[in-house]
């Protein structure tokens, strides 16, 4: 699993939020979200600027280890 696709499941599950939710948000298929958290593909910018948009994440928490190292501080 990617640090991103890691981090999109992290801050979907914390915001009680299904893969198939985030997908219709983003407009695209569930498959794709899955796709991202399990590493398979890697979201492009504008897709991580709606994830994190629909989120209310900063992007660079998704991209980077500020969203593992805030599982422990929550």
């Amino acid at each position: 699993m990617s640090e991103i696709g890691k981090n999109i499941k992290l801050w979907r599950e914390r915001r009680g939020m299904t893969a198939q939710e985030l997908a219709l948000k983003i407009r695209v298929g569930t498959k794709t979200i899955e796709n991202y958290e399990s590493g398979e593909q890697i979201p492009n910018t504008n897709t991580i600027l709606k994830i994190s948009t629909v989120l209310d994440v900063p992007a660079s928490d998704l991209q980077g280890n500020k969203g593992k190292s805030m599982t422990n501080n929550q």
